[in-house]
């Protein structure tokens, strides 16, 4: 019989027993507590907190870096949406009646055309009616003002005025090659100013024509599982975009028909063209308040006076005061579904970063991102198929 070495065999634990104590938690130590952060939890969510404003703050000032470099694009093309939301219902209802988009596109443009010849020629056939009584009347007040200058009211004889003539004379004469500079500038602008318009009206062309396939096609970029939440969102950002160009259709028609009344109610001339002065520049805040009140206010003073320039500016900014502080705010911030606060802090902020430019275009994007950001988040707490 073979040997055989004596092998030992453990033995398995019974159900129900218990391990010796010295085996428990041997192979597990207990983990040691960690040290206590020495920042306090308020001060590390504001820091977070910062540092994430810091980087939106340095996007946003990138981008509008970026715009402002190449503001000779980017401004007509801000223009052109601007103009393809007014006219994008026009150019929806020809495309259902079965026109081809290129046709509608024409079309629009077409009617937009004809809209600015036509103020543009009643402004023209009003001036050149009434303009030799209004240059009449621009030179009796200014032979007034002399006079009364003259007339020592305010310590002011005919000699000083004489005198002051003279050197305005001289430095008109000395300074031809300033002045040339300076029309040159003026020259080089508007040229700048016609390429813009031209681009603008081009972009406006395809943006009608063409815009859902630009769209779609931009929208093949972005990965497939974004693409439609992206495409709903940006669809009623559209719809917002759109509200907010009719509203200020409807806010531009009350403040050239208010001055247009007022005008008209004091007998200064050329009422008409002061309607279509004030409803083309009221597209732009602020500024195109100024403007029309500006020429109401003078001339209402070459025609008929202080007092009537006295309550003709009065009416006018009765008029504008109504528009910045209940029209644009109602009307632009419930299009926009813009807070009325909001309206007013964007045109202010957009006017100093931007100037004329900028609160033009600044509530247009705010309604734009904000219906955008608004239906992306409801759609990502709804799901992709929402």
């Amino acid at each position: 019989m073979a040997f055989r070495p004596f092998r030992r065999t453990r033995r398995r634990p019974e159900a129900g027993a218990v391990a010796p104590a010295s085996s428990i938690g041997t192979s597990d130590p207990t983990p040691e507590p960690e040290p206590e952060n020495p920042i306090p939890q308020g001060v590390r969510t504001a820091a977070g907190w910062s540092w994430r404003v810091l980087l939106f703050a340095a996007v946003v000032w990138g981008v509008g870096w970026l715009l402002s470099e190449f503001s000779e694009v980017s401004v007509p093309l801000g223009i052109a949406f601007l103009l393809t939301a007014l006219l994008s219902p026009l150019a929806q209802r020809l495309k259902q009646h079965n026109w081809h988009p290129l046709l509608a596109a024409v079309a629009c443009l077409l009617v937009m055309g004809l809209v600015i010849v036509g103020i543009g020629w009643g402004i023209g056939v009003n001036a050149a009616r009434q303009a030799p009584e209004l240059v009449a009347q621009s030179v009796a007040g200014f032979h007034q003002l002399m006079q009364w200058l003259g007339d020592g009211s305010l310590g002011i004889d005919q000699t000083q005025i004489d005198q002051w003539m003279q050197s305005l004379t001289t430095w008109i004469s000395d300074s031809r090659a300033v002045l040339a500079g300076y029309a040159a500038k003026v020259g080089t602008s508007v040229g700048h100013f016609f390429a813009g318009v031209a681009i603008a009206m081009i972009a406006t062309f395809f943006f009608l024509a063409e815009g859902e396939h630009l769209w779609k096609t931009a929208m093949r970029l972005l990965p497939e599982r974004y693409q439609q939440p992206t495409d709903k969102a940006a669809e009623r950002g559209w719809a917002s975009l759109v509200s907010y160009m009719r509203a200020q259709v409807i806010v531009s028609a009350v403040d050239a028909a208010g001055v247009a009344i007022i005008a008209a109610f004091i007998g200064v001339p050329m009422a008409l063209a002061l309607f279509a002065l004030t409803f083309i520049v009221c597209f732009i805040p602020v500024v195109g308040a100024v403007i029309a009140g500006t020429v109401a206010t003078s001339l209402a003073l070459i025609t008929h006076g202080w007092v009537a320039a006295l309550i003709m500016l009065g009416g006018t900014i009765a008029v504008m005061w109504l528009e910045s502080h209940l029209l644009q705010p109602l009307l632009l911030g419930r299009a926009a579904s813009l807070h009325p606060l909001a309206v007013l802090i964007g045109i202010a902020v957009g006017a100093q970063v931007g100037g004329i430019v900028g609160a033009l275009l600044v509530i247009p994007v705010m309604a734009f991102a904000v219906a955008f950001l608004r239906s992306l988040r409801g759609l990502t707490a709804e799901g992709v198929d929402a």
